[in-house]
């Protein structure tokens, strides 16, 4: 049996192969800290305690999750249609958008139940047209995704920034941000929501919008493994000739997840700018879309592995700032550095430990048994 044939159970795929790669990083990055004669159990420790060992710090690690969530997942749809979809950035851009347009129309004079889904599903149509722009130009025209999306990302941020400086800016204010949506378009906290069960919780900036983000999940799982719309897009991504045969269209196919894509990448405004700012600021992305690329690899694009990867994702940022107010000397660029290491070996180099499991897995499986065979082949 050749290495390509060479297949391995769906559980080692999506459980052992990720823990394996993680525990490749964190030795990789243990290296680098004894370098610079930093203790790794210490490190360890302390971004742990950031980002678990309190309250305050499970909010933080929550509320970057719930951002990852919604880009891994945009990235992970358009993977299982053979897409490579980088715009998650500029599609949250313009989520964030057309929810604070909403939001300064009628964030005075709309009651917060009619105006926070308007916001919404705003979100979500500017979302899904920036990323079905791209999924046209692929299906009809051949012009690749990669190219497209990205090009997509400066357009938004270019859109941004001259909306934000030219027609949006609260007048008398040299900050490119716009005015306060008033309390209507506020989503509420997790401090709010927990207060009205009866649990006290500290006030951070983790909102309602996790709930839609645990929402996400399990829409996503249903839609690609629970659903014909699903297995029709799964299909196309994994042989588009198979899939016209078979009476499926590529082509709409290949809109529809990029659609969907963007749709999930725009709920980043929701959390962002209608969850914690309350107003339409520059960079309130800040490179979530480009931090989905690797939140989807290392959870094998799929929901439950994305989930995993958003709280590793969400601790490393939490934890991270911890590291650098704990430690003298541990720079911020430090904790980028362990980041890269993570991406690096549980991201870019994922496959690379998948022949070696494979090898062991059927070194170790049980092999099936000459009576189990058909009696034919006995003669």
């Amino acid at each position: 049996m050749s290495q390509h044939q060479v297949e391995i159970p769906r559980w080692i795929d999506l459980v052992v192969l990720p823990l394996f790669n993680l525990m490749l990083a964190f030795g990789a990055s243990a290296i680098v800290l004894l370098a610079i004669d930093q203790s790794p159990l210490q490190v360890l420790a302390l971004l742990v305690k950031g980002s678990f060992g309190s309250a305050a710090g499970i909010s933080y690690t929550l509320y970057y999750a719930t951002t990852f969530v919604f880009t891994g997942l945009a990235v992970a749809v358009a993977y299982h249609a053979g897409l490579f979809n980088i715009g998650g950035e500029g599609q949250a851009m313009m989520g964030g958008l057309g929810a604070a347009l909403l939001g300064l129309a009628f964030g005075g004079s709309w009651p917060d139940w009619l105006l926070l889904p308007a916001m919404v599903l705003a979100a979500i149509a500017l979302g899904v047209l920036w990323a079905a722009v791209p999924g046209v130009l692929q299906a009809w025209r051949g012009s690749h995704i990669v190219i497209t999306t990205i090009m997509f990302n400066f357009i938004a941020s270019a859109l941004l920034i001259y909306l934000l400086v030219n027609v949006l800016k609260e007048p008398g204010n040299m900050s490119p941000e716009t005015r306060a949506f008033g309390p209507a378009a506020q989503i509420p906290g997790m401090h709010t929501v927990l207060a009205a069960l009866g649990i006290e919780w500290p006030h951070t900036p983790l909102n309602a919008s996790v709930l839609l983000a645990l929402a996400a999940l399990v829409a996503t799982w249903v839609l690609l493994w629970r659903s014909q719309p699903g297995y029709a897009l799964r299909a196309v991504g994994f042989s588009p000739d198979a899939a016209r045969y078979a009476g499926i269209r590529p082509r709409a196919q290949i809109v529809i997840a990029m659609a969907i894509s963007g749709a999930l990448a725009s709920l980043v405004g929701i959390n962002e700018i209608a969850g914690v700012h309350n107003r339409l600021i520059a960079e309130f992305v800040a490179g979530a879309g480009f931090t989905g690329i690797a939140v989807s690899l290392i959870g094998r694009n799929h929901p439950f592995g994305i989930a995993l990867a958003s709280l590793l994702f969400g601790a490393l940022y939490q934890g991270g700032a911890e590291l650098a107010f704990e430690i003298q000397g541990f720079s911020r660029d430090m904790v980028f550095t362990l980041q890269g290491l993570i991406v690096l070996f549980a991201g870019a180099m994922a496959q690379v430990a998948a022949p070696w499991l494979a090898r062991a897995w059927w070194a170790i499986a049980p092999k099936p048994r000459a009576s189990a065979l058909p009696e034919a082949v006995h003669g």
